[in-house]
């Protein structure tokens, strides 16, 4: 067989891969014929600062050999960070399929094994408020991860893949972001924790019930949504989302979830509801709204429960659409919101596709000739929007219906990391004719596919913050919590997640067992002194 054959036949093998594990060992085949198994072991390279790292490397392995905890802590401080001589760039992770330069997973795997080392140092070599100063300033420096899933009908569905194959791995970023069908799997995911999902099959929850309820199922997955009313809208979100609000979801999952809604009136920008700027809201609520695509599904109001618990209208005088008309990946409120600088795009949004390229390598004459477009398309459409703005009055509709196709073109559609399913129904229109169970499940398994590509990448990109979140966390509210009123806690710790309903409890229980711990050791104490001056007394006598 030849090269080109051989090769054919293992990219088969990956498009088809059932498993990870399958689709690894083919990609490992695929980089040991193309020659890209030993430029990973190369470490000359014009694609990133390959001295630079190597010299990091070796000091920081010099002063743990050494034992120089201090020199340690000093180097870490220098650089702890995910671009350090561009081993961060996404071209790096483009070149072979099974992973990157061993240099840069092996500076990576260094930095990790020193910060879990300097967190375990006892008090006398590193002081406890030292370490708790560098953690928490490293953790705001270094930011962190979020998982924004798009728009995308029916095709929502490769997000539940997506997401279930971050999980399988531990991959799943605590912030997430979803706006129109992909609000629907963030929604879940705020209310499920991780053992949940891993027994949750969406599709079968689905499936379930009446088959009147079914057939209302099919019909919003065939995009048939003439026949849709907003009863039967939330009777399909009712069957996967449970009856929670943001902030009751994130004390359960500990998850930072945000959906995006739009308005549907002029003058009003888009919102994003989550546990921090609208911790009442009903997840149903958002999710519904976020779902609602203009001239299709009537325009929501959303719902929030007061202080008595009972819901109630939220914002009443506004309406709400489908969130991904103005923000479908609203990276730079989540930064604004939980620090986040690192974004992984699941994209199923057929608009957005059209200008995404497939195999992610850059061709510059398309990608010159689609700025191009993209930027006479703004301007062509600023000038029409200028157009209905001066006689908004008496064009309600056009100027919204500008105002909404500005929004889509006027938005970025692609992220650090980019996950784009290759499914088959390139026009969501193919599945109008009610989609099976079946259909629906390879939707899910080319969700899985398309992550197989993106886990190393992943993997190595969030391994420092994913380590100074588990460290952080120890601090917080595990082994390595220290003793109250021993430390202070560093102003960039303001910036951290407020504590879930279950960190509480276990804090309030360990909490309990010392005090209860103590007073056993004041009762022995007490004890012994009386017997002590029991024993003195007779002594005496």
């Amino acid at each position: 067989m030849t090269s080109k054959a051989e090769l054919r036949r293992l990219q088969d093998d990956m498009d088809v891969a059932e498993s990870y594990d399958d689709w690894l060992l083919a990609a490992r085949a695929h980089d040991a014929l193309t020659g890209k198994a030993e430029w990973r072991q190369e470490e000359p390279s014009e694609l990133y600062d390959h001295a630079q790292i190597r010299y990091r490397l070796d000091r920081l392995k010099k002063f743990r050999k050494q034992q120089d905890w201090q020199g340690l802590l000093y180097a870490l401080n220098e650089g702890i960070h995910g671009n350090m001589g561009g081993m961060g760039k996404s071209v790096l992770y483009r070149q072979a399929k099974s992973g990157t330069k061993v240099l840069v997973e092996q500076y990576i795997q260094e930095i990790d094994d020193a910060l879990r080392l300097l967190a375990e140092l006892p008090e006398e070599i590193i002081p406890t408020q030292q370490k708790l100063d560098f953690f928490y300033r490293s953790n705001v420096c270094y930011g962190r991860s979020a998982l924004m899933l798009s728009g995308g009908g029916v095709l929502g569905f490769l997000h539940v893949g997506v997401v279930s194959e971050l999980l399988r791995h531990g991959l799943l970023p605590r912030v997430i972001s979803g706006s129109s069908a992909g609000s629907i799997v963030a929604a879940a995911l705020a209310a499920y924790t991780d053992e949940e999902m891993a027994e949750l099959d969406l599709i079968g929850l689905l499936e379930s019930g009446e088959e009147e309820g079914r057939g209302v199922i099919r019909q919003f997955v065939s995009l048939l949504g003439s026949r849709l009313t907003a009863e039967d809208t939330e009777q399909l979100i009712s069957a996967t989302i449970p009856d929670l609000t943001f902030a009751e979801a994130y004390a359960k999952t500990g998850r930072q979830v945000s959906i995006t809604v739009a308005p549907a009136e002029p003058h009003q920008r888009s919102r994003l509801l989550n546990a921090v700027s609208s911790p009442n809201v009903y997840l149903r609520s958002a999710a519904m709204a976020s779902c609602a695509i203009p001239g299709v599904f009537p325009a929501v109001m959303l719902q929030a429960k007061n202080e008595k618990g009972e819901a109630q209208p939220y914002l009443p005088a506004r309406r709400w659409v489908d969130g991904s008309v103005a923000d479908d990946l609203p990276a730079k409120r989540l930064s604004r919101l939980f620090s986040t600088n690192h974004y992984i795009v699941s994209m199923v949004n057929p608009i957005a596709r059209a200008f995404l390229p497939r195999d992610e390598r850059v061709r510059p004459l398309r990608q010159a000739a689609t700025s191009l477009g993209m930027g006479i398309g703004r301007e062509v459409l600023n000038f029409y929007r200028g157009v209905a703005k001066r006689y908004g009055d008496n064009w309600p509709k056009f100027n919204m219906m500008m105002h909404s196709v500005h929004a889509l073109l006027d938005q970025e559609y692609s992220g650090d990391i980019n996950i784009v399913p290759k499914f088959r129904f390139q026009n969501p229109l193919n599945l109008i004719s009610q989609p099976t169970e079946a259909e629906l499940r390879q939707l899910v398994k080319e969700g899985e596919r398309a992550t197989y590509s993106r886990i190393e990448p992943i993997r190595r990109c969030t391994q420092i913050s994913r380590t100074l979140e588990e460290i952080l966390h120890r601090f917080e509210y595990g082994d390595l919590r220290p003793a109250p009123g021993t430390y202070r806690r560093p102003k960039s710790s303001r910036r951290r997640p407020p504590p879930t309903a279950a960190q509480k409890r276990a804090l309030k229980a360990e909490t309990a067992a010392r005090a209860g711990k103590s007073g056993r050791a004041a009762a022995s104490q007490r004890a012994a002194n009386s017997a002590a001056t029991a024993r003195k007394k007779r002594s005496v006598a």
